[in-house]
């Protein structure tokens, strides 16, 4: 019996040295994973001080000008189709998800910076600010570019304008 005690006693001792061993030089995965410099981590803070976003930033893509008139109910179905089918397992209306909530995103960003960051994801998170800023912010993951095209990305956007 003193055996089996010194043995559990001394396997005991073994396992808390194992689980509480100090740092062998290596970072946890937590620390490894490092998304953006402390300059971009900066304006990340900066963009989420801005209540209104940044309506002058049109992003980097294709669309240089978008002229909004009044809501078109049509587009507004089809857009909203087209962003249930394409956008919704990042996207949640009304509450953060792996990506933004994007009710009132047209108060906080250009029509034209919400249409490339629609049709040219990839390019803008690597040179427009704000896009690095949320990319920041929603911990690396960036957002997939669903190939879609400019006239699809129209209707997604009046069916935003439909959501503040």
């Amino acid at each position: 019996m003193k055996h089996l005690i010194k043995i559990f006693s001394l396997l005991f001792i073994a396992s808390l040295i194992i689980s509480c061993g100090g740092d062998d030089g290596k970072k946890s995965k937590k620390e490894k994973f490092k998304i953006g410099t402390k300059k971009e981590i900066t304006k990340v803070k900066e963009v989420k001080k801005e209540k209104t976003g940044n309506l002058s930033n049109k992003g980097i893509g294709p669309v240089k000008s978008v002229t909004l008139g009044d809501i078109d109910n049509n587009m507004v179905e089809e857009g909203k189709a087209i962003f249930k089918s394409k956008c919704t397992a990042c996207h949640k209306m009304g509450k953060r998800f792996i990506g933004p909530d994007l009710t009132g995103v047209t108060k906080k960003q250009s029509p034209e910076w919400i249409m490339n960051m629609i049709l040219n994801p990839d390019e803008m998170v690597k040179k427009d600010p704000d896009a690095k800023a949320l990319l920041i912010e929603y911990n690396g993951s960036p957002m997939a570019n669903q190939s879609l095209t400019e006239e699809e990305a129209r209707k997604i956007l009046e069916y935003f304008r439909t959501l503040e």
